[in-house]
């Protein structure tokens, strides 16, 4: 049994006085390509990562939940008919939510289930506020439990969209579904390459390993929180490009539609637009490449992304930029930012033999630039989210 579970079960125990019935376990996710193209209905490809989240969990008869965490001493309790959108339940909001979405969607679908209370104990490896899904985990991991302990009998498509709702609803953040869908999806070795408009998913094999290469995580530590300002502006100047253009999304775009897309937008509105076109194609490119030729050759696209998003989209910070060319400079095959931006982690495909030079190079500079020091570790691409015992 792995010791984090265990942990999480005896967590469970200490904090609410008796066993639970399981632990279940959702992995956190990086966006190897694609960002900020999954609300409009684009393709992203992320991959689930050997870091997760666990949830401990048994049912109440008296339709209360109760959540609680290694990395919060309040218990935060609640009436399952009563979860709401509510500003005072910080990160309990991702456990409640997803409880309330998993209910809304088997009723719409007219589920046979029997939605009781709960209690449910939450411990994670999954880093916070760097971009990899640690809200996403939670949500995945909490979502898988009560399907199964609630008998709601959804598929992995309809919990992902659970996450997705419950987090844009009782959260507050106007997410998209590609992280829920990469931590219930996933599988090692291999990427999820996700249409958002049809959700058919596809994993792809990534090869990295038998390629000689690795991805290096580069936290910054910026923190960055999705339910801040300016993902809604980006996501709302997306939706105001496609209706100029008279789409229905960004997806229906194609890169010769940019030249008059500009004279009609604004200079924002319009560099928005063009970011989400021309990442949706690297998005394809990406994934044909890694069929035909291996990720050795994805290398500029990553770094192609990444300019887009520091300066199309906006959604760059000085650290993000100086940890992307730190590792280019000093031999990663490929770099960009990862996640919805503002803060969060860097992304470096990286030879095996240039990791320590990599990892070296980017201390030094960060540390010379006067930054917090960044956190730099490996990932590989996991299992998606299941019951540990």
């Amino acid at each position: 049994m792995n010791a984090l579970a265990h942990q999480t079960a005896a967590g469970f125990e200490t904090r609410f006085g008796y066993a639970p019935t399981g632990v279940w376990s959702a992995p956190g996710r990086v966006n190897l390509i694609g960002e900020h193209t999954d609300y409009n209905e684009g393709f992203v490809f992320p991959f689930a990562i050997n870091r997760r989240t666990y949830a401990a969990v048994a049912l109440r008869a008296d339709g209360i939940a109760r959540v609680a965490s290694a990395f919060s001493s309040e218990v935060h309790e609640v009436s399952l008919d009563a979860i709401a959108r509510d500003d005072s339940l910080d990160w309990a909001a991702y456990p409640l939510g997803v409880a309330w979405a998993v209910r809304t969607i088997a009723n719409q679908l007219n589920r046979d289930y029997e939605a009781t209370g709960f209690d449910c104990y939450i411990e994670s490896d999954v880093p916070v506020g760097a971009g990899l899904s640690s809200s996403a985990a939670i949500e995945c991991a909490v979502s898988t439990a009560l399907n199964e302990l609630w008998n709601t009998g959804l598929t992995r498509s309809e919990l992902a969209r659970a996450g997705q709702l419950g987090e844009n609803e009782i959260v507050g953040a106007p997410t998209g579904i590609m992280d829920q869908s990469a931590s219930l999806l996933g599988q090692a070795d291999h990427g999820v390459f996700l249409d958002c408009r049809s959700l058919e998913a596809q994993v792809i094999e990534l090869g990295f390993a038998k390629d000689g290469l690795e991805l290096l995580i580069i936290d910054t530590k910026v923190a960055h929180r999705l339910v801040d300002g300016g993902y809604a502006s980006r996501r709302a100047a997306c939706e105001d490009g496609a209706a100029i253009m008279n789409v229905g999304s960004l997806r229906d775009l194609e890169e010769s539609d940019l030249e008059a897309a500009e004279a009609k937008m604004t200079d924002v509105t319009f560099r928005r637009v063009r970011h989400v076109v021309t990442e949706n194609n690297r998005v394809l490119e990406t994934v044909k490449r890694l069929q035909e030729t291996g990720p050795r050759s994805i290398g500029d696209l990553m770094y192609a992304s990444h300019k887009s998003m520091r300066d199309d989209f906006k959604i760059s910070v000085d650290e993000l930029d100086t940890a992307v060319e730190t590792a280019l400079r000093h031999g990663a095959v490929g770099a960009r930012m990862t996640g919805g931006g503002f803060g969060g982690a860097a992304i470096a495909l990286t030879p095996i033999e240039r990791i320590s030079e990599v990892t070296n190079s980017i201390y030094a500079e960060f540390e010379q630039c006067g930054y917090a020091r960044p956190d730099v570790f490996a990932v590989s691409a996991a299992n998606g989210a299941t019951r540990e015992f």
